[in-house]
């Protein structure tokens, strides 16, 4: 079965398409180079959706500082001589602030309290968040963001469903790849789902996929890694990086029915531009040495016959009856 690697980027407005798509590229293989991995990359596609909340994109050869449309950020190789911190103490401080907020700004439910305060805070902060989030009716143009965000990636998961599929979605990209996959295209098979620099763990983000998901899956209270992934989901955040504030993903999704759950893996985000590190910066996750070993094992990994296909589908098909069934038995109980 031939591989496929869909990337899906983050917050913010971006160089144009076929530049960041290539800076991707350059990311892994400049790792790949570092770790003395010497197979070839496969197919990789950039799902773009910048210029559905940007006029056009940043500008890499403007020298303007200025400008809204300075790229203050091109592609970096990292480091060859690297510094690693000790961050223990950080790590606890990191845990005992996300603790302290889920139990603030979620009920049990896991939906939102004090949602007005929430809301102030996507809206000042995090624009891109905010308009993926408004309701249709907040909404000024005529197909509401948040829809023709997640259509980009459906098109492409549906052109490659028939592939081995790797998706690699940074900072806002992991909160529309999660959406998509577990409401949008539950039923196609996805190998590896890595995660980088993800805002998923964040009580403001549970809370409106909480939501979401009463809605959709008839009431669902857990949240749960999407059905469609059948061999790993990877989530990787450097310690320092502010939007991945709590990186234990493991503590808020459960495993889905074949029993995948995320693995959380903290890395050392190297990118710096002109001397100032930016440990979020996706460029620095794709060229760390911990996701070239999940690459690696990626490309190297034994492609599944047929046989064992349609048996993964046939297994797939009986877990969702028998949860089907135990879903009635509760109802059936209870009443």
């Amino acid at each position: 079965m031939q591989q496929v690697i869909i990337g899906i980027h983050g917050l913010g407005n971006k160089a144009p398409k076929f530049v960041l798509e290539q800076w991707w590229k350059d990311s892994m293989k400049e790792g790949m180079l570092q770790a003395k991995c010497h197979k070839s990359l496969p197919e990789f596609e950039m799902v773009y959706w910048a210029d559905i909340l940007y006029d056009k994109p940043l500008d890499r050869w403007s020298d303007d500082e200025d400008s809204p449309y300075y790229l203050n950020e091109p592609f970096q190789k990292a480091p060859q001589h690297e510094v690693i911190e000790e961050h223990t103490i950080r790590q606890k401080l990191n845990g005992f602030i996300s603790e302290k907020l889920s139990d603030i700004f979620l009920n049990d439910d896991k939906t939102l309290n004090y949602s007005f305060i929430t809301d102030n805070i996507l809206k000042r902060h995090f624009p891109d968040l905010d308009a993926y989030y408004k309701n249709e009716t907040e909404q000024e143009m005529s197909s509401h963001v948040r829809d023709q965000i997640r259509e980009r990636l459906v098109q492409v998961i549906n052109k490659y469903k028939d592939r081995q599929i790797m998706i690699l979605a940074h900072s806002m990209g992991t909160i529309i790849s999660y959406d998509v996959l577990n409401f949008l295209t539950p039923d196609i098979k996805i190998d590896t789902l890595i995660t980088m620099g993800s805002p998923l763990g964040l009580p403001i983000v549970i809370g409106k996929i909480a939501a979401e998901q009463k809605v959709r899956l008839n009431g669902k209270p857990v949240l749960s890694s999407p059905p469609g992934i059948s061999s790993h989901w990877y989530n990787l955040a450097d310690i320092t990086d502010h939007v991945a504030l709590h990186h234990k993903l493991a503590d808020d999704f459960l495993c889905n029915e074949t029993g995948i759950h995320p693995i959380d893996i903290l890395v050392n985000n190297t990118y710096e531009m002109n001397g100032v590190r930016n440990p979020h910066k996706s460029y620095g996750y794709l060229q760390a040495p911990e996701f070239i070993n999940i690459l690696d094992g990626f490309i190297a990994a034994p492609k599944p016959s047929r046989a064992q296909r349609l048996l993964g589908g046939i297994q797939t098909l009986m877990g969702k009856v028998k949860a089907k069934q135990q879903v009635f038995k509760n109802k059936f109980n209870m009443n």
